[in-house]
């Protein structure tokens, strides 16, 4: 990312922080700055969660928030399963070996040469250097077998790499603006049990004064030359609107749900499905979730998706009742949080009770400094900006490892849920001004090994 307004050709332009009010840390939302105004967006997030709403939010959650404490930098791997713990695949001490590198270093110093004594004095010899010690090379323990993922990937652009962890079979779900036809076609090709979700360039969304019927009309006519083009038809299996749209009260979200409901219609009626919502992490109030329920209706009576993005930092735990439990905090059920694991506040407390438990995809998730008011380097903001913190605060020495560590702590946690479909990795071959947020390169040949052990039978 870059300090100026990036297109909307790769990273979803940013993202809109909502501003903590009790008891939720992430309740509010400030309305999103115009394009050319906007500058790391999601930087305005939790700009009251360290001064009191956070620990309400916590609260909220049946936890307090304790001091960090570091742990060891290396922590020796056990073969003794936690007790209590149960589930497959956990992220957990003793449940699986670390997937960081192993430092050694072999071969040692080579002894100095010390000249025999003479009775006769003579010059003495130049002691020879010891040869440095060689520098150690990553080598990552491979994940061992488990059941199918749930990770898929936000892909930016067309990359070898993004084929080679297709090829795993694992990749659940692909979201990408690069709308390319043959592209499309060599996702399918390659692993045809992923789904492939695609969104067209747009403005954001204005709500206050949005007339949602006209709107989505006019969205389906600017997406149908896409969606409908049979080249692509074959391949994309639904359509996103707005990225992270922004409501402020009641009237806004009833507007949104209005446009999301009749834009489902009619591609549902041509037999095109859509991905409604798609709202930014800790968005949107969980009080405002009752006027969108009629998109969400929508989307059940037409076979769509809900899709959410979900993110966090200093890691992928904060803020969550596994916040400052170590580098393999695992997780169960009856987790939750207020950033990542938020939809499972979402679901049990709005949707399942009212039937509208619909299929859930992750648009984005993963490691993004953009929350303020967090732990961690103020400057940071993708996941490679925290690579020294993690090193110094126990959540491991190599980077591109520990990062696909919290990753496949976010893949139990969706595979707990039914209703959670997948969720997309931001990103894979980023666009350019979001490279500390891509994967390429030595992570994602660490989350290939993963997902090589962890695809459908």
């Amino acid at each position: 990312m870059q300090d100026q307004t990036p297109s909307n050709s790769g990273r979803d332009e940013g993202h809109p922080q909502p501003t903590g009010q009790p008891p939720e840390a992430v309740e509010q939302t400030e309305a999103r700055a115009p394009q050319s105004d906007r500058v790391l967006s999601r930087r305005r997030f939790l700009s009251a969660a360290a001064s009191g709403a956070a620990a309400a939010a916590l609260a909220a959650c049946g936890r307090s928030r304790p001091t960090p404490t570091a742990s060891p930098l290396l922590p020796t791997p056990t073969s003794t399963p936690v007790a209590g713990s149960s589930l497959p695949g956990l992220a957990t001490p003793g449940e699986y070996q670390l997937f960081l590198p192993q430092v050694n270093n072999a071969g040692g110093i080579g002894s100095a040469l010390v000249p025999e004594p003479t009775l006769t004095p003579t010059p003495a010899k130049p002691t020879p250097t010891p040869p440095p010690p060689p520098t150690p090379t990553p080598v990552a323990t491979p994940f061992p077998p488990g059941p199918p993922s749930k990770l898929g990937l936000f892909v930016g652009r067309n990359h070898p790499q993004i084929f080679e962890l297709l090829e795993t079979r694992a990749v659940t779900v692909v979201k990408t603006l690069e709308l390319d036809a043959n592209f499309a076609a060599q996702i399918k090709q390659t692993s045809p049990r992923t789904l492939l979700i695609g969104r067209i360039d747009l403005p954001q969304i204005s709500l206050g004064d949005l007339d949602p019927v006209g709107a989505a009309r006019s969205f389906v006519e600017q997406v149908l030359p896409y969606a409908d083009d049979p080249a692509r038809r074959q391949h994309f299996d639904g359509w996103e609107a707005y990225n992270e749209p922004v409501a402020s009260n009641a009237d806004e979200m009833k507007r949104l749900a209005d446009f999301e409901a009749e834009r489902t219609r009619l591609l549902g009626d041509r037999g095109l499905r859509s991905v409604v919502g798609n709202f930014g992490t800790g968005q949107p109030p969980l009080d405002l979730w009752e006027p969108f329920l009629p998109a969400v209706q929508a989307a059940k009576e037409y076979n769509g998706w809900l899709g959410l993005h979900e993110y966090s930092a200093p890691t992928i735990y904060y803020l969550t009742t596994r916040e400052n439990q170590g580098r393999y905090p695992g997780v169960g059920p009856g987790d939750t949080g207020w950033l990542t694991l938020r939809y499972r506040q979402v679901y049990d407390q709005i949707l399942l009770p009212r039937g509208l438990g619909i299929p859930l995809i992750f648009t984005e998730l993963g490691v993004d400094g953009l929350v303020t008011e967090r732990p961690g380097p103020p400057d940071a903001r993708g996941w490679q900006h925290f690579q020294q913190y993690w090193g110094e605060n126990g959540y491991g020495i190599w980077g591109p490892g520990a990062y696909v560590e919290q990753l496949v702590w976010y893949d139990e946690a969706m595979r707990q849920n039914d209703y959670v479909v997948g969720g997309c990795i931001y990103a894979l071959a980023a666009s350019s001004g979001w490279e500390s947020y891509d994967i390429l390169g030595p992570a994602a040949a660490v989350l290939q090994q993963y997902l090589s052990v962890h695809a459908p039978v």
